[in-house]
């Protein structure tokens, strides 16, 4: 619905010419997704709370009887007052356009968590079901059936699930009968009843939740992808594809996906499933080590405080409660089946690539400037730098490492200079020896790094945003600790921070990353030597973190996309 579609790029996008600045009293912000209904903003109260915004297009706002059940939607929508959805705040039925503003859950859909950092383990799935089907009888209770729900309706914080735009697909469909031309709901998760155009009920609801679950688990939807009506043929006359579904999951799963309405669960009997279940047990919380370390990273939930190994990943066969007898009731045809579609990344459109100098020293790391003044070409007043380094210094004790070397972008030449260096070590401090009060203090060695997120691509709209490497999203500027914003031609790394570039364009492993910032630290990164998604890697501050960057597209005064790989110490 607002939500947006598979694929869709997740980063919240800066307002375009045509995009209003306020709506309803409310100073809009940026974009954070577009669907069939509307666009989604964030948005602003006058006390400076954030809110997603939702503003109804144009088709539908003129049409009289989409305004009359938009208003009915919004007004069973107020009375829904679950934990796990996201509740409304305010709304404009009456004006030019539409909208319905909710609060703001500052986290990713279930489909981009997915897409990010792949399926979840057994025991995650089992406490969103639990989360979910909670949501949906806050939802149920209010009168109000959700019509659409899917990974992308679903947001994930670190206390649990939000469901999200909840009711208002019931207004779309009478705009869609008068000739709109845009069908409501999703066909891989739509119930067979919904797909023919009959009654929907809450066990609709029930059936989205079950391709939600086989998704989120196996990163495939249980009825495939490609053109919609393949996926709707499917939806009504096959058998859901389980295979990729992890076998504990399997009879919860085809229990929802049941053909015929009364043979699905309640919410209750999904809830009492989940309970029953050795993974979760009578009491599921959202507590640390609900989800995999790298989505708790990014939704900033608790961190799980044991090693991966730890974490469970699979369980004993389901309970009893998971195997009830399923009937294949099959419908009346509504189209043909269809084929599976892929994509790739567009290709980079910078430069032709050159060689990325090493720095010629490594020194105090009290010349350099913040981000502030790396953009505007200013140096700090000392009293700032002082105040910076106190705070480095604290940070430094706080974490247990030490502050160690950076390359001075300003460093004298060392063959102008007569100083030397043996290959591959660093610069000594002027007037210290490589062992006195001076020397700065050596870095860790021989670390290992295991694997965060992977493969999350980023697209900074403009120089107003930058790219959160601990999170991997697109933040707005000057907001995220450990960053790599994007100049007019080059990267700009964060403060403290280090960055190495490897010979051609083969894969680093972290501990590559991590020997040749010890050896070729670089300071500038410029988008024309990153042509083929050659990589470089960046490590954080505190040394605990790296990444690998690969430029996937770069234009000029435009957007900057890449693809990102993080590694945090073992």
């Amino acid at each position: 619905m607002f939500a947006q579609p598979p694929g869709a790029q997740p980063a919240r996008t800066a307002l375009s010419a045509d995009d209003p600045r306020e709506i309803g009293g409310y100073r809009l912000h940026a974009r954070l997704g577009a669907g069939g209904m509307g666009v989604v903003y964030l948005a602003y109260t006058p006390g400076g709370r954030p809110i997603a915004l939702k503003a109804v297009r144009r088709e539908f706002a003129a049409d009289p009887e989409f305004r009359e059940r938009f208003a009915q939607e919004v007004a069973g929508a107020r009375r829904i007052h679950g934990l796990f959805t996201a509740q409304v705040v305010d709304s404009g039925e009456d004006d030019r356009t539409p909208w319905l503003a909710t609060a703001y859950v500052p986290g990713p859909s279930l489909h981009q968590v997915v897409q990010r950092h792949g399926p979840l383990p057994v025991r995650s799935v089992l406490l969103l079901v639990a989360g979910i089907a909670e949501a949906l009888q806050a939802i149920h209770r209010a009168g109000v059936v959700h019509r659409d729900l899917k990974p992308a309706n679903v947001l994930i914080a670190g206390d649990g699930p939000r469901v999200i735009d909840f009711g208002i697909a019931r207004a779309a469909d009478a705009a869609a009968l008068t000739g709109t031309g845009v069908r409501i709901g999703t066909a891989a998760f739509m119930a067979p009843e919904q797909a023919l155009g009959r009654p929907v009920t809450a066990a609709t609801d029930v059936f989205g939740l079950g391709a939600l679950v086989g998704f989120v688990s196996s990163g495939v939807p249980p009825f495939g992808n490609g053109p919609e009506s393949g996926a709707l043929y499917r939806v009504v006359h096959e058998h859901p594809d389980l295979a990729p579904v992890p076998p504990e999951l399997h009879d919860l799963v085809s229990w929802c996906l049941a053909k015929r309405p009364e043979d699905r669960p309640t919410t209750g009997e999904l809830i009492a499933a989940v309970h029953a279940h050795p993974l979760v047990g009578p009491r599921p919380e959202f507590t640390e080590g609900w989800l995999p370390r790298s989505v708790l990273a990014e939704v900033g939930g608790p961190a799980d405080p044991g090693p991966p190994s730890r974490r469970p990943q699979a369980g004993p066969p389901a309970p009893e409660h998971f195997r009830p007898t399923v009937t294949a009731t099959a419908y009346s045809a509504p189209g043909a089946a269809g084929n599976t579609s892929g994509g790739a990344y567009p290709a980079a459109s910078v430069e032709p690539a050159r060689a990325v100098d090493p720095a010629p020293d490594r020194r105090d790391r009290s010349d350099r400037p913040d981000r502030r003044d790396r953009r505007r070409g200013r140096r700090l007043p000392v009293w700032a730098a002082a105040a910076a380094l106190l705070a480095c210094a604290g940070a430094a004790y706080w974490f247990g490492f030490p502050e160690g070397e950076w390359e001075d972008p300003a460093a004298p030449d060392p063959a102008a200079t007569g100083s030397t260096t043996s290959p591959g070590a660093p610069a000594a401090t002027p007037g210290a020896s490589a062992t006195g009060p001076g020397a700065a203090p050596p870095r860790p060695t021989g670390v290992a790094y295991v694997p965060g997120y992977a493969g999350a691509r980023l697209t900074a709209p403009d120089s107003g945003y930058e790219f959160d490497l601990r999170a991997g999203k697109v933040v707005p500027a000057e907001t995220a600790p450990w960053y790599l914003a994007r100049g007019t031609d080059a990267f700009l790394l964060s403060e403290e921070s280090d960055a190495f570039v490897p010979d051609g364009n083969a894969s680093p492993t972290a501990e590559d990353c991590a020997r040749g910032i010890e050896t070729r630290p670089v300071t500038t990164l410029p988008f024309k030597a990153f042509t083929k998604e050659r990589p470089f890697c960046v490590r954080s501050p505190d040394q605990r973190e790296i990444v690998i960057v690969r430029l996937v597209e770069a234009v000029a005064g435009g957007p900057v996309t890449i693809a990102v790989d993080h590694f945090g110490r073992s």
